[in-house]
């Protein structure tokens, strides 16, 4: 009885992506915040899929406006959180040094994975 080996994948184990998930409560400041790091990226000739729109996370609250006579009187309250996602192919250490040293306005949260 012999065993089949599965045949290695090509072109695909050689290539490193950095992955940088944004994510922000205004979606203006992400916009920039996002076209920053593409501009960063670009000025060192690296390729850049993205920005990808991921769905908007929505938080509903609803709290009672009176505790006593009135509490069937509701305000309804919500947090949107807005994703983009941005894959570098290849990038050099430099390109890495230079998305270090951003500075980006607060409130805008930024994930990197190395894949």
């Amino acid at each position: 009885m012999t065993t089949a080996t599965k045949p290695a994948a090509k072109g695909k184990e050689g290539v490193q992506k950095l992955r940088i998930r944004v994510r922000a409560y205004e979606y203006k400041i992400l916009d920039a915040s996002v076209r920053q790091i593409i501009d960063t990226a670009l000025r060192y000739d690296a390729k850049v899929l993205g920005p990808i729109p991921l769905p908007t996370q929505i938080t509903k609250y609803t709290v009672n406006r009176s505790s006593f006579i009135y509490k069937d009187a509701r305000e309804q309250f919500e947090m949107r959180i807005h994703k983009r996602l941005i894959d570098i192919v290849s990038p050099t250490p430099k390109i890495i040094e230079a998305l270090t040293n951003l500075t980006l306005p607060s409130g805008v949260n930024i994930d990197v994975k190395m894949m």
